[in-house]
């Protein structure tokens, strides 16, 4: 690895202004992080807006950071947009609806552009070892420099979502969940986004980890207080860092083993080898060994070839007891069937309890444990479930 795995953390405790200003600038001058903005450059921010979340939800980048952001670099002479593909629709009102709601008018008021532009393009990537031609959202075309500003979450299928995963929002609205089919096995998923981050370099990597998000994340859990911001020029390298900070060892983290299978770390995923990131100041004070993370054994058999050591035979039947599986909790459900629309394998069809309620019904043949619905139930429904054996076999 080179100098491009220097990763800066600045203490950061909350989203006042004077605050964000200074924990920005730090981080920034450490690792020279707008060094090639230029006057009359067009720079694109990939910020995470997932969904039409109010900010104090901790699933989207906050609009104080972003604005922040803007400001330098306005002062620099860019062009700034401000851009993303959430879950759902990708047309200019979804946009609008998304924009409001996560507080982009504060950036947008800083002198961001919010894009608007809906249009789709294709591209081939020979080199990618999963995703070797990428449907993705046009906007990012425009751009000389890409900036990508994530949050630090758990999420359901890969684990925990930072800067590789936010990449994802490369792939325009409904088309995601035919990436999720076409890429169901995890560890495939994994090698396309990595191959995403590959075909769309960034010149900057930034995490708002001040307020970060535990438990049924990326967008129904808690917001969990971190207190630090983080900048790189390389993602893989903030994903390890941040990992650790949130309790995780990295090799539990699908993207983190398909970079280095793929190259873009050190070391292999049986003898991982991190020593060549250097970070600025000691990340012990910041890890938060009790932060509620997803645990999902499933994904790791698929990482780790569990077939070849214990037979396929014995491979199918312990992915059938251990997977974590997408469920239901009915008391929470309002039934309003969007568990089923985002479906991409189509596996979930509502019906009427006995007690009258419609209810979403998950055919576990069909499913692909891609976590879509999870994701964007709007009332947190819908969560990951681990099977009891496989609650019991962690212990072990």
């Amino acid at each position: 690895m080179d100098h491009l795995a220097k990763v800066a953390l600045v203490p950061c405790p909350d989203y006042e202004s004077n605050q964000v200003k200074r924990a920005l600038e730090e981080a920034l001058d450490t690792i020279q992080g707008l060094d090639k903005v230029r006057p009359g450059m067009t720079v694109g921010i990939k910020a995470n807006l997932v969904s039409f979340l109010k900010p104090e939800k901790a699933a989207t980048t906050h609009p104080a950071l972003l604005t922040e952001l803007v400001r330098m670099l306005k002062e620099r002479g860019a062009r700034v947009i401000i851009g993303d593909s959430p879950g759902g629709l990708y047309n200019a009102a979804y946009l609008n609806k998304v924009y409001q709601s996560t507080g982009m008018k504060e950036a947008e008021e800083a002198g961001a552009e919010l894009n608007r532009d809906v249009e789709e393009k294709d591209k081939d990537h020979p080199k990618g070892a999963a995703a070797k031609h990428i449907h993705y959202t046009a906007w990012v075309d425009e751009c000389d420099l890409l900036i990508n500003f994530c949050k630090l979450k758990s999420h359901g299928m890969m684990g925990m979502t930072c800067a590789v995963k936010n990449m994802f929002g490369m792939i325009p609205g409904t088309y995601k969940q035919e990436y999720h089919y076409i890429y169901s096995n995890p560890m495939q998923f994994a090698r396309m986004l990595v191959d995403l981050n590959d075909a769309f370099p960034c010149e900057l990597y930034l995490v708002d980890a001040i307020t970060g998000m535990e438990g049924n994340g990326p967008t129904a859990g808690t917001p969990r207080q971190i207190g630090c911001l983080l900048a790189s020029r390389d993602p893989h390298a903030l994903d390890v860092i941040c990992a650790g900070i949130i309790g995780l060892d990295p090799m539990q983290i699908p993207t983190i083993v398909a970079a280095k299978e793929m190259g873009y770390l050190p070391g292999t995923p049986e003898q991982p080898d991190f020593s060549a990131i250097e970070v600025n100041r000691d990340v012990a004070p910041y890890v938060i060994k009790d932060f509620k993370n997803i645990e999902n054994i499933g994904r790791l058999m698929d990482q780790n070839g569990n077939s070849a050591l214990w037979g396929r035979a014995a491979d199918v039947l312990l992915k059938a007891v251990l997977t974590a599986r997408p469920k239901v909790t009915g008391a929470e459900c309002i039934g309003c069937g969007e568990c089923g629309r985002m479906c991409p394998a189509k596996a979930i069809q509502m019906e009427e309890s006995k007690e009258g309620k419609k209810l979403p019904v998950i055919d576990r043949k069909a499913c692909i444990r891609c976590f879509c619905c999870q994701e964007f139930c709007p009332k947190g429904a819908m969560k990951v479930h681990r099977p009891i054996i496989a609650k019991l076999a962690s212990k072990i």
